[in-house]
């Protein structure tokens, strides 16, 4: 057995030597996308940087910065769903000396359901309210400390009204047919929902915002509620729908985002992404600080625990902005930071300072408020449903995929009826990729070779200036080059180059393959610990850090396929040969729209690979979805109809 466990042992060891005998960058070559990916980040929050210190420089500067940003981010959140009537029903309440809770569904567009309690204060009124943000607990408004805080606000005066986000407390969007969710807590949820948005143009934030905006739609009918004092406060992923709520809707009056506001910049660099509610492509630049710059001169309190997980240098540094911006606006007094000496989460004593916050800016009252003891209620008491999940209470529940879907069919229509032809198509798929013109001269280095039984792999690294260093591996048969076979494996290069019996398949038939690994793959994988696997996805921070700085990992893949036909094009043995491309898994999109918008290549086999954008959408939970994602691809084209274009000749599919 001990011999059999060291023969077995001894293979593993062997074969791990073999595939580093491959390896062609003579350095970490895992850290090496990241840091390019950084240092573009970098140099766009630079270009922010000197735009925001020349705008705080006058209240006319300033005031076109907020207005410039509020349009820029306006165009990232698209065309939020149409409104529809909301249905709303009060299904039940609790009553305490104080206030009275009231459990309330509506739709925030047709067949999509949102739960709600509304804490409304005891007295005549009319008062003043709140919209509440949840953060990512799985009780979402049945948190203890949300509760607190709304009983807080509702005990002072201030209605407060909560409601479930998407993938949490009654509202799963992902779940069985008993109604339980396929996922393991709202942060995947969302991740995958964002995914999938993305492809159609719309995002899981765009999706929250406008449950938010329907949620306040939802107050201004209420005879008890100021219509003028209305304001928003959120905690951590509700800190996040506060940040973007607060610079969308122009009703809100006053705002307190906690345990979300810091740097990006800093975040992406330290950290690395956050959840999929998180984020929507391309934001450029788009620091936390101009959500609150959006918001000014309106009154806002940043709520920050000094010891929290969100970078506290970040939160300082985006405080020091927005009180340049304040004061440039004039009204320096109408932005404040409220730190206290704990972590994550919205504690006794940012409730106190948000209570104060508000009473200050909507009543006119700056008394220093206390909490007591207040009764917390159990989540089944706090249920809007009978059941706990909205996809059980109603059949025919839309939820946020299946919108997705129905959008992508709408597309299809559309895409169909404007029957582009290819030269108009090509144009469209080269802007969805965000493809550059680096006319850079290629530069090969050439790093030596190992010499196999009848032939010989040469090590090469492929340069341009501007984009990331591409190690590839080139094997040339024994006569004339008659034809090249790009292999782009998503397992890496290495994988080809071990595969002695397919090479020689090749070079008898006088092929010469080049196995590369664009970015992200083999030599330039992510490592495992860089990614929690919660995202459901191996390059998480490296995909949506690409889609943060406009471009898509795709993209950026399919311009190292251009980089390698430059190579073809410029190498006396292989520039008036055939090329063929061959591509597996995610690369295999790659492959077909790098052949799609370039004529050089004569033929694409793929191998394991999704056949359609849509067939994400139909599968919400496939793996690694964000290594496919275009942002607004389906508004444009679907893979079927570029493989249509090229004709089955040129395309072969190896499942």
């Amino acid at each position: 057995m001990k011999k059999a466990l060291l023969i077995f042992l001894l293979f593993v060891a062997t074969k791990a030597l073999a595939q580093k005998e491959y390896n062609v960058l003579p350095w970490k070559a895992e850290y090496t996308l990241n840091t390019y990916l950084v240092q573009q980040m970098k140099a766009q929050f630079a270009e922010r940087k000197l735009r925001f210190e020349k705008a705080v420089i006058s209240k006319k500067n300033i005031t076109a910065y907020r207005d410039s940003c509020k349009k820029v981010y306006r165009q990232l959140m698209g065309i939020l769903p149409q409104k529809t009537p909301l249905n709303a029903q009060i299904v039940g309440e609790i009553k305490t000396s104080f206030y009275t809770i009231q459990k309330i569904i509506f739709e925030s567009f047709a067949g999509h359901h949102v739960t709600a309690n509304f804490y409304l204060p005891a007295g005549k009124g009319p008062f003043a309210a709140a919209l509440f943000f949840c953060g990512h607990e799985p009780e979402s408004k049945a948190t203890e400390s949300y509760q607190r805080t709304a009983a807080l606000f509702a005990k002072n005066g201030i209605a407060v009204f909560m409601i479930d986000p998407i993938s949490q407390g009654e509202r799963h969007q992902l779940t069985d047919k008993e109604g339980k969710p396929l996922t393991r807590g709202g942060t995947t949820e969302h991740t995958l929902l964002n995914a999938g948005s993305n492809l159609v143009g719309t995002s899981v934030p765009a999706y929250e915002l406008f449950d938010n905006i329907r949620s306040l739609d939802y107050l201004e009918t209420r005879p008890e509620i100021i219509k003028e004092k209305i304001g928003c406060i959120g905690n951590s992923g509700g800190g996040t729908q506060a940040a973007y709520f607060m610079a969308y809707d122009d009703r809100i009056k006053v705002a307190a985002p906690c345990s979300y506001i810091s740097s990006r910049e800093r975040s992406f660099e330290l950290t690395g992404p956050s959840d999929g509610c998180v984020h929507f492509p391309y934001e450029q630049g788009m620091e936390m600080s101009d959500y609150l710059i959006m918001f000014a001169p309106k009154p806002a309190l940043i709520l920050a625990g000094r010891y929290d997980f969100v970078d506290y240098p970040g939160v300082e540094a985006a405080y020091a902005e927005a009180q340049k911006a304040y004061a440039a606006f004039g009204a320096p007094q109408n932005i404040s930071l409220f730190t206290f000496d704990d972590g994550h989460g919205i504690s006794a004593p940012k409730r106190e300072a948000a209570i104060k916050w508000f009473r200050q800016w909507l009543y006119g009252d700056q008394n220093i408020i206390k909490e007591g003891a207040e009764p917390v209620q159990t989540e089944k008491m706090l249920w809007c449903t009978k059941s706990g999940d909205v996809t059980i209470e109603y059949k025919n529940e839309v939820a946020v995929h299946d919108r997705n879907l129905w959008l992508a069919q709408e597309a299809k229509k559309e895409r169909e009826a404007s029957q582009d032809n290819i030269v108009a198509l090509q144009k469209k798929v080269e802007a969805a990729l965000k493809l550059n013109t680096n006319n850079a001269p290629l530069q090969s280095e050439w790093l030596g070779e190992i010499k196999k039984e009848g032939y010989v792999i040469k090590k090469c690294i492929l340069r341009k200036t501007g984009e990331p260093p591409m190690p590839a591996l080139i094997i040339y048969p024994s006569g004339t080059v008659e034809k090249v076979v790009l292999w782009l494996d998503e397992r890496g290069k290495n994988k080809i180059a071990d595969s002695t019996a397919l090479l020689k398949s090749f070079l008898q038939k006088n092929t010469a393959v080049i196995a590369a690994d664009v970015r992200g793959i083999g030599e330039t994988a992510d490592k495992p610990e860089f990614n929690d696997p919660k995202y459901f996805n191996h390059e998480y921070r490296n995909t949506m850090l690409s889609l943060q700085i406009a471009k898509p990992l795709p993209g950026q893949q399919v311009q190292d396929v251009k980089t390698l036909l430059d190579f073809v094009k410029a190498n006396p043995l292989l520039q008036k040969t055939q090329v063929e491309i061959h591509a597996s898994g995610v690369l295999a999109p790659v492959a077909l729209q790098a052949a799609f918008i370039g004529s050089r290549i004569n033929k694409v086999v793929l191998y394991h690979s999704i056949h359609s954008y849509t067939a994400l959408l139909q599968n919400p939970l496939m793996r690694d979805q964000y290594s496919y994602v275009i942002p607004n691809v389906l508004l444009y084209y679907d893979l079927p109809e570029l493989a249509a274009y090229l004709g089955p000749e040129k395309i072969l599919y190896k499942d």
